[in-house]
């Protein structure tokens, strides 16, 4: 019974450490997204070929954020 505890407590704990990487790696994700519409506006002062570049990167940022977030909610919910 106590190590059914123990390795619950780990599991928490595991769950805990992801919760907090995959959320970090959803809000740097969420700012390199709005840098990228920034520069997707023209707003940098590049070309074109910048905007198209960093309409692109905005794309996969926000893929990048959904994903991140989703697995921060599921461990979240895993604690």
């Amino acid at each position: 019974m106590r190590r059914g505890i123990v390795g619950q407590a780990v599991n928490s704990v595991t769950n805990a450490a992801n919760y907090v990487s995959e959320s970090i790696q959803g809000k740097s994700a969420e700012a390199s997204k709005e840098a990228n519409k920034e520069k997707a506006k023209g707003n940098t002062g590049g070309g074109i070929g910048d905007q198209i570049s960093g309409a692109t990167g905005a794309v996969s940022d926000k893929v990048d954020q959904s994903k991140h977030e989703g697995a921060s909610s599921a461990n979240k919910h895993s604690i």
